[in-house]
Parts: structure tokens; C-alpha cells; sequence
């Protein structure tokens, strides 16, 4: 019973319109000597969205603290909102140094659908904690939570158990992609991006080989060559397969831009943030998580993910605007800024992704800061030809609380990237920029 928990902390979440406290709440309140009811009364927790407080119990009472989280209305309640309040509670009880806590939520929330309840709690949690604390040298074991226990029904236990596991599966995925991102350029090139993707193929469902200079240039890879050719670090081609459909099954091809440093090469970028051009390679990250994951959750889908992974960077033999390359598809492409070079290695590999044969290709990549400009940090753009795929893209953003948000692509974009004396330019100027890049990868996909 909710009364006889012992522990550091207990996590509750209420929403605004809540008049009466009821479930594992009226419970606790009653082992807490009216404590919930008499905060409640004094209007100190009014249950707002992302509201939170932390109470104190009397001693002798099982449990130290009470955090209160607000969900917010009732009826505006959505699994984002709930990952968002559930992180909050999370890290300020690791604030607070708490080292175990319990965690009571009303499983008729979100109109009793019990599975994305639990998974989005645990989903806030497991995210809402993450730090990267690699090379923190004195807070690598600060504040960190040792156990959190999720309270339900007997009758419900297995199905929550089990969208508890596919919850800390997909977390772990995510954490797993922040890692990579978060590396710092020294410790995150593309020899060791490889390496981190053979790390995780266990060479059964999931198997990975990765292409180098050499067979890149055979291949006749010579956009992706180019970007790399200022850089001492050699390019490096992943590619990873998760088999888990039926062999013919045409797999969903994910390309995911591994960029894992850009300097701007010849465009050298300004020096104000170029610390963070460490996380040009979020695509790649992204993509090699899912594959993890897929992997992982036993998916029924054949996956193949294509990372071109190399630095930019200015040097003797680097790319110059007004260079001409022959793509990977015979497509000719004019230099106009070395600074769009991520479209550049993504459209080779884009071309090489038909060779899969199929069902679908996405591409995820960090590919210009004009995108930044139009929808902000907070929302995805999204470019697409199939509007069968573009629907399931949509309807997975609202699931996963990823905003996205679909930009066009109309034909006269693609006038505005024709060359003088090739088949096409690499961009046009800052007008409608992250446009103009959906443009010029429309050419190869």
C-alpha cells in the first residue's frame, strides 16, 4: 500500500482542475497527516504545468519529501507534457541529493492509456537526468540517483513492466546519442565514430562495416572526398544493417550526417560558437541510436543506416569556391561556399542509398542554420516528396513530442541552385537557405 512506502522521496503529480485529492495522493496525505490537503487549501500548489513543490513530512513518517509536480488541465494533458513534469521532479530531487525515490502516478491519467503513461514517465526521467560527465573530474558521482521505483497494480504489473523496458531501451538510445554528440571534436572523429558503430552491432541482427578513403574514391565518391580533403583525418563511410524482417523485405534507409567537425573550410565560420560545430554530427548520432534501438526492441523491419562521417576543415588540399566536383551520381556541382558542405557528402550517399532498393529514405542531419532562423531551436523542418511518409513523420512528432514543422520545396527553389558552368550549385545565398539545401539533395535522392 502507498502508506507504507519507505523512502528518500516520493514523487506526485496533480493536475490544475483536481478538487479532491483521490488514489495513491489521498493516501499519502492521510499518512502525511493532511499535509497535501493543507498545502492544497493554502493555494501553495495550485498543480500548473511544470509547477513544483517540495514538502517536508513530520518525523516518523516513512517517507522525507514530497515532491509535487503540476500536470497542468486535465483535458490539455498530453505524454509530453507528462515527460516534462516527471524531469522536473527528477532533477530537483537530485538537487536535493536524494538518492532513492518512488514514484505515484494516477494511472487513469491520459484517459487510463496505461502503456504511454509509463512510458512517458519513464521516458522524462531517464532524459530529465542526463548529464554529460565525461570529463568532469570531481562531479562524475555528484548527484547522481541510485534507484527510482514506479508504483502500480498488481493487476497491471506486466504490461507496465513491460513498456518500462522499451522505454529505458529507447532512453538509452537517446543517452547513447547525446554522448556522441556532446564528445568534443579530439575525442569524436571519424575513425572513432566508426568505432562506436562497430561497438554496438553484434554482428548478428545487427552488423556494421565501415568504407574508407580508398574505397571511397573508387566508389567514386568525390562530393564527400572533397569536403574531407582538409582535414588529417581520413573520411570514413558507415554503414550499418538491422535485419528483422523477412530477407527481399525492402528496408527503410536512415543517412545521418556525421560531420564531426566543421570549420567552414575555405568559408572559415565566424569564431563565435564554432565550439559547437563539435555537433554537426547530431544526424549521424541519431541515426546510430535508432539502429541501437532497433536492434534492441527486436523490431520487425529491415533498417539500413549510411553515416558519411569526416571533418571540414581549411588546409592546402581543401575544397575552394569555384571548385567544380563530379558527384557520386555524375551530377557536377560548383563550390560556392565550402560552408555548405554537408549536403555535399549527403549527396553521394544519398545516390548510394538506391542501390538498397528502398521502401523509404530519411535523412537527418543538422544541416543548416538557416532552419534555426525560420522555426527556432525547439522545431524540426521537415522536407519531403512521399506524402504517405510525411504523414507518418507528422503523426510520430506528435507521439514522441518532437515538434516538426513541414517546409516546401516548390519547383522554382530548384531554378535558384542551376550553375553557369555545371549541373548545379551548392547554394544560392542566405535567402530561404535551409530550403535551398532540401533543394540541391532533392537532385540525388
Amino acid at each position: 500500500m502507498p502508506q507504507e512506502v519507505k523512502t528518500d522521496a516520493l514523487i506526485l503529480a496533480l493536475c490544475e482542475d483536481e478538487k479532491k485529492l483521490s488514489g495513491p495522493a489521498a493516501a499519502i496525505d492521510h499518512k502525511a497527516g493532511g499535509l497535501l490537503t493543507e498545502i492544497l487549501k493554502n493555494g501553495d500548489f495550485e498543480g500548473k504545468d511544470s509547477q513544483l513543490v517540495t514538502l517536508y513530512t513530520k518525523q516518523g513518517v516513512s517517507f522525507r519529501r514530497i515532491v509535487l509536480a503540476g500536470l497542468g488541465r486535465k483535458q490539455e494533458l498530453t505524454p509530453e507534457k507528462v515527460r516534462r513534469t516527471f524531469a522536473g521532479a527528477a532533477r530537483q530531487l537530485r538537487d536535493l541529493k536524494v538518492k532513492r525515490a518512488i514514484l505515484m502516478p494516477d494511472w487513469n491519467l491520459l484517459n487510463g492509456r496505461k502503456s504511454i503513461l509509463a512510458a512517458s514517465i519513464v521516458e522524462g526521467v531517464r532524459l530529465g537526468l542526463y548529464k554529460y560527465l565525461l570529463y568532469k573530474t570531481h562531479e562524475k558521482d555528484a548527484k547522481v540517483m541510485s534507484g527510482l521505483e514506479l508504483v502500480c497494480n498488481q493487476a497491471d504489473y506486466h504490461l507496465i513492466v513491460s513498456e518500462v523496458k522499451k522505454a529505458n531501451i529507447i532512453s538509452d538510445a537517446v543517452c547513447f546519442a547525446r554522448d556522441l554528440v556532446w564528445a568534443p571534436g579530439n575525442e569524436m572523429t571519424p575513425s572513432i565514430l566508426a568505432a562506436q558503430a562497430r561497438k554496438i552491432a553484434d554482428g548478428k541482427k545487427l552488423t556494421c562495416s565501415v568504407m574508407g578513403q580508398a574505397r571511397l574514391k573508387s566508389l567514386g565518391m568525390n562530393a564527400f572526398l572533397a569536403v574531407a580533403a582538409g582535414s588529417h583525418q581520413t573520411p570514413r563511410f558507415i554503414v550499418l544493417e538491422y535485419r528483422g524482417a523477412k530477407r527481399g523485405t525492402s528496408p527503410v534507409v536512415l543517412v545521418g550526417k556525421g560531420l564531426t567537425f566543421d570549420s567552414g573550410g575555405i568559408s572559415l565560420k565566424h569564431s563565435e560558437k564554432m565550439d559547437e560545430m563539435k555537433m554537426d554530427m547530431a544526424g549521424g548520432a541519431a541515426v546510430m541510436a535508432v539502429a541501437q534501438a532497433a536492434a534492441q526492441l527486436n523490431l520487425r523491419l529491415n533498417l539500413v543506416c549510411l553515416i558519411p562521417a569526416t571533418e571540414n576543415m581549411p588546409g592546402g588540399g581543401a575544397l575552394k569556391p569555384g571548385d567544380i566536383i563530379k558527384s557520386y551520381s555524375g551530377t557536377t556541382i560548383e563550390i560556392i561556399n565550402t560552408d555548405a558542405e554537408g549536403r555535399l557528402i549527403l549527396a553521394d550517399v544519398l545516390a548510394y542509398a538506391a542501390k538498397f532498393k528502398p521502401a523509404a529514405i530519411i535523412d537527418i542531419a543538422t544541416l543548416t542554420g538557416a532552419c534555426i532562423v525560420a522555426l527556432g531551436e525547439e522545431v524540426i523542418g521537415m522536407f519531403g516528396t512521399d506524402e504517405g511518409l510525411k504523414e507518418k513523420i507528422k503523426k510520430a512528432s506528435e507521439k514522441t513530442g518532437e515538434l516538426l514543422w513541414e517546409m516546401p520545396l516548390w519547383d522554382m527553389y530548384s531554378e535558384k541552385i542551376k550553375s553557369d558552368v555545371a549541373d548545379i550549385k551548392n547554394t544560392s545565398g542566405r535567402p530561404a537557405g535551409a530550403i535551398l539545401a532540401a533543394a540541391f539533395l532533392k537532385k540525388f535522392a
